[in-house]
């Protein structure tokens, strides 16, 4: 008798290719090995089949499964013979198998690398992208195995399963023989079937938080009988919004026949309901969670909100009914939002659903929000309301079991209604995944994070996700580099929400500043330039202008080509008795709003003192009547580019009155110096059609709301006005560099062994008695290096004076002497090293200094080195980081540096632009560039090391860690002088693989 696979220790049931997947309709599915105990399953899923199925699958009329076919499909060996079956509440839906085969089409056994695949999908659930997810999946175990091509018979008038074969994007070959069509797949990875990947990947994940979003009925589980409490509160303001489904109140414990509770249907189960309920918010005590769950599962509920508290943020008896909570739902295909969760709302006006402990639905607006704490959620509706601003939609994730911020840069880099998306986060679970959706969001509209937890050390409470030991600068850094504007509060964080939602992005840093107060003004010019701005002049309208003065002065600003945002200073101005007027700040409000409507697109912000009305005035909407075009007037010097920003005509209920003189109370300078050179930056203005970002794929009028073009954020200090303002200054110019990405030189191939690398990197993990790897020595570390064109200088062994005197004699004076013990290595201030040696004589006497200072020989294992061209000594590392993925780093050598933290980052692959901007990004990148008349520094050579260094952990993911210490910049040319390797097997790349959700 066959063995089972549960028999052979060789084959045993190969649970990481369990994964739960999200289909194309938003809806989940568990993908796994189909194992002896299938039997039941399986005949019960083949009876659900229709004949015309049953007839693609085998090219004859086949009604039911033979004894013997049921054995042969659910027998596996897992190798040679493996079988894949997709499942919704444990029943399966569709199945895929492969069989091993040689070049003749028999059974074989490796090293055969070829297997015949064939695929079966449940009518009912056609189109949903199932056969889809079951190649990736089916194609990755293969790969694992072993197998590199799979082979297909499909009947020509199978056109879903040819288009699947067609659409996955593997090399494919494709012929017809004896009446059906013959395909082969190669199933290496290539960029296409990558992009398809994760392209079906974007659609259905941002399906699946739409379907939360915008439910056509909603079922509050645990309302209670009386007012207060969680359930009843959800409810009451699920009707205050005016939510447009229907809505109905699950209480177990109601009475029997009880009709209503505050107006809408009062049942004891969902099984009373007479239609499906889309969405179900869960609000009872975390141990009737399981039945609430179970419940919604078996009446077909799409998705929950699991309000209820008592999981992963209790410990580990808490975590582990966390995760039990997740399997349970998605077993049934539903997703969670939680569970310890707030709530979510969107105030689209074809649902205005309000599914959350907010009291009060906000207003309508463009502004998406994610959080994943409540009190934060709380405090960031509670501040947008303060500063009129709106949200098109909200989600507090709580302790973000299944839904999490990913999910939301999905659903955001579609949604049509949401301009700006925030997201307050605690934890990332999947880095690498999460920084390549931002880049994508970002390219369209803006993405604002402000990251919690980070010098805790730990994960959050209820967080359960992979460590990653990367420092809180270089997460900063990576999110840069992918066009996420990262700030540190919620304050600022709604501060830059506001002016990307109301305002069009900026063509450059100039800035003008002009209002009626002087030191006001002075204010905010040196905060300009603190933030690396930069400021004209201030001009001082001085405290008798009206609201006339500063409509003029706007307006002549905003057509000004020397200046891309305007700053308005305003404190309450002098009225005709000489007192001053706080008065109306709707009359300034209308004053600001016309300039704008009849001025150029630039961004505008407000600092204002005491002037009460004037922010709510100003974050009004200017008018109801539909938007007209505005088009950019370029700056005189920048290529004439026009863009339309749709702004409504304001009313004016000021009086005209004379304009006041205006006199600037700086001189004039010229424009503040930047921190480094930075490259050469396209100066074309973005182009789209609203504000602050280009809109997404779907994009299409907004809707009146409560941020929007032509509202104008104000500020009660310059400092926030100003951070806001540089913030998008910076973003504009990444959406701008990243609108023509940076490219990979291809000098870099003709001067790379990536296959004599490989053999070498082969050969040390063979010998490595340690499986976590080894390091390299000095001179295994130069031949690798070497392969990828990095020359590191030789160094010599002296462990006395006669072998130290024998090498500098073979390396040629002048040369260094220095210690490699751990404890002393690079550590110069330590006298650990001692340069420019001339002769003998001299190499003895430091020889006996060194040692008697700090120790003998066999402690200081000093060794001789040439000396170098003289330069700027600079640090280049690569390191892998389990979550995050390759990160490149670059920095000035010495403990200034290090004690300041100034390391720039950028994750590999590295492009050229990624390389200049990194050795430009530090603070003292000056040094590089001849600060204070120094010569500058070969900086195309240190691009290229660099380059060169990303090429090798990309190309080599057992290169875990490599750390050149120091290179030497000279003016022309670098000196490579201290190399360390570490190799190890690689970790997993999650990123890579199929499409699967977390599972913490």
């Amino acid at each position: 008798m066959e063995p089972t696979p549960e028999q052979s220790p060789h084959h045993a049931y190969p649970d990481h290719w369990e994964a739960d997947v999200v289909l194309r309709d938003g809806g989940t599915a568990r993908i796994r090995p189909i194992t002896t105990d299938d039997a039941e399953r399986l005949v019960s899923f083949y009876e659900q089949v229709s004949d015309e199925s049953k007839y693609y699958r085998f090219f004859a009329p086949y009604p039911r499964l033979s004894d013997r076919d049921v054995h042969r499909f659910t027998h596996h060996d897992y190798v040679d013979r493996v079988g894949l079956a997709v499942t919704i509440g444990g029943e399966f839906i569709g199945t895929v198998r492969y069989d091993r085969i040689n070049d003749q089409g028999r059974p074989a056994s490796a090293p055969a690398d070829e297997a015949e695949v064939a695929f079966l999908v449940q009518d009912a659930h056609q189109g949903r992208g199932v056969a889809s997810a079951l190649l990736e999946h089916i194609a990755a175990v293969a790969r694992e195995r072993g197998i590199r091509r799979f082979a297909a018979e499909v009947l020509p008038a199978n056109n879903k399963m040819i288009k699947v074969f067609r659409d996955g994007g593997y090399t494919q070959r494709r012929s017809f023989e004896d009446g059906s069509v013959h395909l082969t797949l190669d199933l290496e990875p290539t960029e296409k079937s990558l992009a398809v990947q994760r392209g079906r990947e974007q659609r259905a994940e941002a399906r699946s938080v739409q379907r939360l979003l915008a439910p056509g009925s909603v079922a509050v589980i645990g309302t209670g009988r009386t007012p207060g409490g969680v359930g009843r509160t959800v409810l009451r303001n699920l009707l205050a919004s005016g939510y447009t489904g229907r809505t109905y109140a699950v209480n177990r414990a109601f009475d029997e026949g009880a009709a209503t509770l505050d107006g809408v249907p009062a049942h004891r189960s969902l099984g009373e309901i007479d239609e499906r309920v889309d969405l179900a918010v869960i609000a009872v005590p975390a141990h009737r969670v399981p039945e609430a769950v179970a419940d919604c599962g078996e009446h077909g509920v799409q998705g929950l909100v699991v309000l209820s508290a008592g999981y992963a943020e209790r410990g580990a008896e808490g975590r582990e009914l966390q995760r039990e909570l997740v399997r349970q739902a998605r077993s049934y295909g539903m997703r969670i939002i939680g569970p310890n969760a707030f709530g979510i709302i969107n105030t689209a006006e074809s649902v205005r659903l309000n599914a959350s402990l907010a009291p009060e639905s906000p207003a309508r607006g463009r502004i998406g929000l994610f959080t994943q704490s409540g009190a934060i959620g709380i405090a960031l509706l509670s501040g947008l309301h303060r500063r009129g601003a709106g949200l098109s939609s909200f989600i507090s994730a709580g302790n973000r079991a299944d839904v999490s911020g990913n999910d939301f840069l999905q659903y955001s880099f579609e949604d049509p209604d949401t301009d700006v998306a925030l997201l307050y986060l605690e934890s990332l679970g999947n880095p690498r995944k999460f920084n390549r959706l931002a880049r994508r969001t970002a390219a369209v509209k803006p993405v604002v994070v402000v990251k919690g937890a980070r010098h805790s050390g730990s994960t959050p409470p209820g967080h359960a996700v992979p460590v990653s030991r990367i420092p809180d600068a270089t997460v900063s850094a990576l999110m840069r580099q992918a066009g996420v504007i990262r700030v540190d509060t919620v304050t600022e964080m709604v501060d830059a929400g506001l002016l990307l939602a109301g305002q069009p992005l900026p063509a450059g840093p100039r800035v003008a500043i002009l209002g009626n107060s002087e030191s006001l003004g002075l204010l905010t010019y040196d905060a300009c330039l603190a933030e690396g701005l930069r400021p004209r002049p201030p001009i001082d309208l001085t405290t008798a202008a009206s609201p006339q003065d500063f409509r003029d002065a706007l307006a002549e600003a905003l057509a000004d080509g020397t200046c891309d945002a305007v700053i308005v200073t305003a404190i309450p101005w002098v009225g005709e008795n000489g007192e001053a007027e706080t008065g109306d700040g709707q009359v300034l409000a209308t004053a600001l709003h016309k300039a704008v409507a009849g001025g150029a697109a630039k961004p505008v912000a407000v600092v204002h003192v005491e002037i009460g009305g004037l922010a709510e005035a100003l974050a009004a909407a200017s008018s109801t009547a539909a938007p007209r075009p505005r088009t950019v007037t370029p700056a005189a010097d920048r290529p004439q580019v026009a863009t339309t920003l749709p702004i409504g005509p304001a009313r004016s209920t000021a009086p005209a009155t004379p304009a006041t003189p205006a006199r600037s109370t700086v001189p004039a300078t010229p424009a503040a110096p930047e921190a480094g050179p930075t490259p050469e930056a396209p100066t074309t203005p973005p182009v789209g059609p609203g504000p602050g970002s280009a809109a997404g794929p779907k994009a299409g009028p907004a809707p009146e709301a409560a941020t929007g073009p032509g509202r104008i954020p104000a500020y009660p200090a310059a400092e926030r006005a100003v951070r806001a303002l540089a913030e998008a200054v910076k973003y504009a110019q990444w959406r701008r560099q990243a609108a023509v990405p940076g490219k990979i030189p291809e000098f870099l191939d003709d001067t790379i062994d990536e296959p004599g690398a490989a053999a070498l990197i082969e050969a040390q993990l063979a010998t490595a008695p340690d499986p976590r790897g080894r390091p390299l020595t000095h001179d295994e570390a130069r031949e690798l290096l070497g392969r990828y064109g990095i020359a590191v200088r030789p160094t010599l062994p002296a462990p006395d004076p006669e072998a130290a005197v024998a090498a500098a004699t073979r390396l040629g004076y002048p040369v260094a002497l220095k210690t490699t013990a751990p404890h002393l290595r690079h550590r110069a201030d330590l006298g650990g090293v001692r340069l420019d040696i001339a002769d003998e004589e001299a190499l003895r006497r430091t020889y006996g200094e060194l040692t008697d200072l700090l120790g003998k020989p066999a402690e200081l294992l000093p060794v001789v080195q040439a000396m170098a061209p003289r330069g700027v000594d600079t640090v280049v590392r690569a390191s892998i980081d389990a979550a995050a993925g390759a990160v490149l780093s670059f920095g000035l050598a010495g403990a200034p540096s290090e004690l300041l933290g100034d390391t720039a980052h950028r994750l590999v692959p590295a492009t050229d632009r990624d390389a200049a901007e990194l050795i430009r990004s530090i603070r003292a990148a000056p040094v590089l560039f001849g600060w204070r008349g120094s010569a500058p520094v070969d900086t195309a050579a240190l691009e290229e090391l660099l380059l060169r260094l990303s090429r090798l952990v990309d190309d080599h993911p057992e290169v875990v860690s490599v750390a050149l210490e120091p290179v030497v910049v000279a003016p022309h040319g670098l000196t490579v002088l201290g190399a360390s390797v570490r190799l190890a097997p690689p970790p997993a790349r999650s990123d890579l693989g199929p499409r699967r959700l977390p599972n913490y």
